[in-house]
């Protein structure tokens, strides 16, 4: 945990253009069988950025943490649709450590995984995106 979070945005559209960003590294990515943790490492930043955007714009602060479920039960605090989204934040969840350094027994994520690993993000990301945008202009 970082111990100054003064830097971090406050603008909650600065946290969804930087979780669209790592969604458009991780379909880059996920090209290069090589690559799919990288792949699924910025799978579960985009969720991680996406979930604080949403908790901001509706909270009107940050919050910490890299938990997505964690984050996804904070968000259905504010709407109970993203309910539905725990068991994909679940999944998406063990990206963030699991990806990053190595292991005695290295993570094997097969093409099929990194498919399903894209389209979860991809759902969440437009989830959030239709529900920010459904706010902003007034739809229900």
């Amino acid at each position: 945990m970082r111990a100054n979070r003064g830097t971090d945005s406050r603008r909650y559209f600065d946290w969804l253009f930087h979780a669209n960003q790592d969604f458009l590294a991780a379909k880059l990515l996920s090209d290069d069988e090589r690559l799919y943790s990288a792949a699924a490492f910025h799978c579960q930043q985009c969720i991680e950025k996406a979930l604080k955007c949403y908790l901001l714009f509706k909270r009107g602060r940050l919050f910490d943490g890299h938990n997505l479920t964690w984050l996804c039960k904070q968000a259905v605090q504010c709407d109970d649709e993203f309910r539905a989204r725990l068991p994909q934040t679940a999944l998406l969840s063990r990206y963030y450590i699991e990806t990053r350094y190595p292991a005695d027994i290295p993570l094997d994520i097969t093409v099929d995984d990194i498919i399903q690993i894209l389209s979860y993000t991809e759902d969440i990301l437009e989830f959030i995106s239709g529900q920010l945008h459904d706010e902003l202009t007034g739809r229900e």
